[in-house]
C-alpha cells in the first residue's frame, strides 16, 4: 500500500514540478534539447509577463464570484432537493429520483447545445447568470446528499415533529447542522469543478470583463502564440488557489466523503 501510494504521488508531483521548473526558465530555453530541469538562471519574467497581457486581478475576481455563487446556491437547492427525495414521500418520487441520477451518467457537453440556446433565450449571454446558473444543477451533488440523508436518524426528525417543529424547522435546525461535514465536501468539489470550468464560460463569455480565469489566460496564450514558460506559469497561476482551498479544507473533504459512505464504494 506504502509503495503504490508513492508511485501515485510521484506521479502527481512529477508533472506540477516540470511545470513549475519551466515557468522559472527563459522562454529561449523551454525547447533545448536535451531537456533540461534547471535553466542557466532562474527567472519570474513568464509571471510578468503574463500578468501584464491581461486582466487577471480582474479574471480572478470574476473566477471567484462566479465559483462562491455557484456553490452556494448548489448545496442549498441540492441539499433541499436531496432532504425531499430521502424523506418524503409523493407519487413518482423514484421515477423524478431516477431521472436525477440518469444525469449522472450524461455527459455535460451533451447539453452545451440546448443550454446556450436557453441563455440566449433569456438574455443571459454575457451576464455571470449566464455562467452560474447552469452549473448549478449538479446530480451528482444530489446523489452524494440523499445517501447522508438516508444515514440521519429518523427519530430526531420525528422526536421535533412531535414538539410541534415544523418540516422546515427541522430541516434548518435538526437536519443541516448534522450535516456540515458533507455540505463542506459538497461545497468544496463543487467550488474547484466550477473554478476549473472553462468550455461553458467560453461559450457565453465575450466580454473581457466578465471572462474566468482559464478563459482568460487561454486567450492571452492564443493571442501571443505557444510560449511555454508562460503557458506554465499560467497552469501555476490558474491552479494555485485550488492547491490552497485543499490545503486548508482537505480535513473537511476526506470526513465528507467518509460520511457520505461513498470511500468503500
Amino acid at each position: 500500500m506504502f509503495v503504490a501510494a508513492l508511485v501515485l504521488v510521484v506521479a502527481w508531483l512529477l508533472p506540477l514540478a516540470w511545470a513549475v521548473a519551466t515557468s522559472l526558465k527563459p522562454e529561449s530555453e523551454t525547447t533545448r534539447t536535451p531537456l533540461e530541469w534547471i535553466g542557466s538562471t532562474v527567472t519570474f519574467d513568464a509571471y510578468g509577463k503574463v500578468w501584464e497581457s491581461g486582466d487577471l486581478a480582474r479574471w480572478m475576481f470574476n473566477s471567484a464570484y462566479i465559483s462562491v455563487m455557484a456553490t452556494l446556491l448548489t448545496v442549498a437547492f441540492c441539499a433541499m432537493a436531496a432532504y425531499g427525495f430521502a424523506r418524503t414521500e409523493f407519487r413518482g418520487r423514484k421515477t423524478l429520483y431516477a431521472l436525477v441520477l440518469a444525469g449522472i451518467m450524461v455527459p455535460p457537453q451533451v447539453l452545451i447545445a440546448p443550454l446556450f440556446a436557453e441563455m440566449v433565450q433569456l438574455r443571459l449571454v454575457d451576464t455571470y447568470w449566464g455562467v452560474i446558473l447552469p452549473q448549478v444543477a449538479v446530480p451528482a451533488m444530489v446523489f452524494i446528499l440523499v445517501k447522508f440523508f438516508d444515514g440521519v436518524p429518523r427519530e430526531l426528525e420525528e422526536a421535533a415533529l412531535c414538539d410541534g417543529a415544523g418540516r422546515w424547522r427541522v430541516f434548518w435546525q435538526i437536519v443541516l447542522p448534522l450535516s456540515r461535514p458533507v455540505l463542506a465536501a459538497v461545497a468544496i468539489f463543487t467550488f474547484i469543478s466550477t473554478w476549473n470550468n472553462f468550455l461553458w464560460p467560453f461559450l457565453v463569455t465575450t466580454d473581457p470583463g466578465l471572462m474566468t480565469l482559464p478563459v482568460g489566460l487561454v486567450n492571452v496564450q492564443s493571442t501571443y502564440g505557444v510560449r511555454y514558460a508562460q503557458v506554465m506559469a499560467s497552469l501555476i497561476i490558474a491552479g494555485l488557489p485550488l492547491l490552497v482551498v485543499f490545503a486548508i479544507f482537505q480535513r473537511q473533504i476526506v470526513q465528507g466523503v467518509a460520511h457520505t459512505g461513498l470511500a468503500g464504494q
